[in-house]
């Protein structure tokens, strides 16, 4: 476990950087910190002892010395994000040999590999502002969720933002498919569904499908339709450390894996058709959505029954208005001529860049 001395860690700033340096002549030890090191998708510089060149130890992001090479790291500068680490549980001079160094706190393997691999992973990732994660789920079948979720990426991605697209609903066809790239190499959900821990951000964007200047996780063509909450929780926070926005399409039905991405939303649309019996739909999708997700507003989708407006469907369904969506000639047959939702002209598009405009001035979401 770990005890900590210093609440002082190495500077981290956005963007992908060099990995750990070790220092250990214990190579059962060694074999951990790199099993480690690789979990977290980093790239260690090994060495038995404090390098000759000076750049070495005060230049790399973190520092992990094993507590065989305490000794030999007494006369190096002293700096942030040095870590001591070894196996013995009981040794009473781990604290004189981490003080000897300057160390910023004691590790004890295997209890502290969790922490560890965190560690890593925010010094080669980086760490910056998370990702802005919306969910979009329909209010009932055919609502549109999923068009405006592949919308609202779109828009996201064509004017620079990094984008992920995440596609939580393994019974709605693929959302590939909806943006015209079924055939695109990448990983997809039944990749990742043995995942558990910190999965590496960089590694994950850059495994995914780029369709449209945006990466997809979807789902391939097998029989897999189940997301183990343990994935969903591992794979949404690697996405939303790499930053700019994340948009997941959920399904109306709640379970494990939903309720563990609907934790890490921001915000959730609720898409709803302007008519009574969608209303009704809604409204029981809302109660049950609600209970884990606390921001939840409505988009009220165009044409309306007879005496109904938008802001009569929020305020009967008490939630929010995000905006209406108005109907659009022509969208399914722009989709089958290969251009994606939110990618041509039109209510869509200017949808959802009235949305992130709003949503990203000042990095908020009101």
């Amino acid at each position: 476990m770990a005890g900590s001395i210093t609440s002082q860690r190495p500077p981290v700033v956005e963007g992908r950087r060099d990995g750990p340096l070790i220092v250990t002549e214990d190579m059962e030890l060694l074999d951990d910190l790199l099993r480690l090191c690789a979990a977290a998708g980093a790239e260690p510089d090994v060495h038995h002892s404090v390098p000759e060149q000076r750049g070495s130890w005060e230049g790399a992001p973190l520092v992990l010395v094993g507590d065989d090479a305490a000794a030999r790291c007494r006369g190096a500068t002293r700096r942030r994000g040095v870590l001591l680490v070894g196996r013995d549980q009981d040794d009473p001079d781990v604290w004189r040999r981490a003080v000897e160094i300057g160390a910023d706190c004691v590790l004890r393997l295997p209890d502290a590999e969790g922490w560890l691999v965190d560690r890593i992973a925010d010094v080669v990732e980086g760490v910056g502002r998370p990702a802005l994660t919306v969910g979009v789920i329909g209010g009932r079948g055919g609502a549109g969720a999923s068009t405006l979720a592949c919308a609202l990426a779109v828009t996201a991605a064509r004017v620079g933002r990094r984008t992920m697209l995440v596609d939580g609903d393994p019974l709605g066809g693929g959302l590939d498919v909806l943006l015209g790239g079924e055939q695109a190499e990448g990983r997809r959900w039944p990749d990742f569904a043995a995942s558990k821990g910190r999965v590496a951000g960089g590694a994950l964007e850059e495994s995914l499908p780029q369709l449209h200047a945006l990466r997809l996780l979807s789902w391939d063509r097998g029989d897999s339709v189940v997301i183990p909450p343990e994935a969903m929780r591992s794979v949404l926070a690697a996405a939303r450390r790499r930053g700019g926005v994340v948009v997941v399409d959920l399904p109306r039905r709640v379970d494990e894996g939903v309720a563990e991405a609907l934790a890490q939303l921001d915000l959730g649309l609720l898409v709803v058709p302007g008519e009574l019996r969608a209303v009704a739909a809604a409204n029981r999708v809302a109660s049950t959505v609600g209970m884990v997700l606390q921001d939840l507003r409505v988009v009220v989708r165009g044409p309306f029954a007879a005496g109904l407006d938008e802001q009569w469907v929020a305020d009967a369904l008490g939630l929010p208005l995000a905006g209406e969506l108005p109907a659009e000639a022509g969208l399914l047959i722009a989709q089958d001529g290969g251009t994606p939702p939110g990618g041509a002209r039109g209510p869509l598009a200017r949808f959802c860049t009235a949305f992130w405009e709003r949503a990203l001035a000042g990095g908020g979401v009101s």
